[in-house]
């Protein structure tokens, strides 16, 4: 499975629409979410929930993230939970993550279902999905009850709503808590997910996408097939980062062998951190096969 940092773009789809699932399965995203919950009308969750399996054969065969948003549990998400777990997903996606003890019991029905299916014992991940704003100031507590935990995804409509907030292209609105999600999940070493871009145009789905990487993101979350691609390349190393990387590499080991405690490079003033970050993307340029 892609490590949590590789998973750059996190693409929903409707979780009754076959077709749209062959569109999600060609887009190139790096992990599909079926969503049973805001996607699917309640009176199409049983045809959502019967076709889950070649939804994950599916992505078992291009190598992507099979994921599949249930409703809360309190509703119908039991249902959702079994229909899900009997296709074998790769990760559970929770909507409206506001508590630990929500993760505390959708980790026991899992590891249930996983003992029932003898599915390996903590193979299946949970995704919660932080939109509101108590699931945003209390994304350490969510996340931190449960090693099934290893990204969080920051909601967007939900929580501009939940903060009475008007919604606009470029998501002042969301600004502080994109800003003061990452800096949680940072905390607590959980790959944050940013929050989709739920209009239509690509030019400002990379603007956004690079926003988010400027601030420290390597993870987005998407609603439209055609914005994958752009994101996906919003989200690797450029031959321009990676060159400047090997600079910044090369200029500060050679300064350490002449005893030097940092070293200029075009302009920078290298020093530990700085060295520490080229050597991490140019780390992460090797996974995801980038080379320069």
């Amino acid at each position: 499975m892609l490590d949590p940092d590789l998973r750059r773009t996190w693409l929903f789809g409707p979780g009754a629409d076959s077709a749209a699932h062959q569109a999600m399965l060609a887009s190139g995203a790096d992990a599909l979410i079926v969503d049973l919950e805001d996607f699917t009308p309640p009176n199409r969750r049983d045809q959502a929930r019967s076709v889950l399996i070649p939804y994950v054969q599916g992505c078992r065969g291009r190598g992507c993230i099979a994921a599949v948003r249930i409703n809360q549990l309190e509703d119908c998400g039991s249902l959702d939970l079994a229909a899900a777990m009997t296709a074998r997903p790769d990760v559970i996606v929770y909507p409206m993550a506001e508590h630990a003890t929500q993760m505390h019991a959708l980790d026991a029905a899992i590891s249930d279902w996983e003992a029932k299916l003898d599915i390996e014992t903590g193979y299946t991940e949970i995704v919660p999905v932080c939109e509101t704003a108590l699931g945003v100031v209390d994304v350490r507590a969510i996340t931190s009850v449960s090693q099934r935990i290893r990204c969080a995804l920051l909601g967007s409509e939900d929580l501009a709503n939940d903060l009475n907030a008007e919604r606009g292209a470029d998501a002042t609105e969301l600004d502080h808590t994109r800003r003061r999600f990452i800096l949680e999940c940072r905390a607590i070493k959980v790959e944050p997910i940013d929050a989709p871009y739920t209009f239509s145009d690509v030019d400002g789905a990379v603007r956004e996408a690079r926003y988010a990487r400027r601030l420290g993101y390597r993870c987005k979350s998407l609603v439209r097939s055609e914005h994958t691609q752009p994101l996906n390349d919003a989200f690797s190393p450029t031959e321009a980062e990676l060159q400047r990387a090997h600079a910044i590499v090369e200029g500060f080991e050679t300064a350490r062998a002449r005893g030097e405690d940092r070293a200029l490079v075009d302009g920078l003033w290298a020093e530990v951190p700085a060295f520490r970050n080229a050597c991490r993307l140019i780390e992460r340029s090797h996974r995801l096969g980038v080379r320069s």
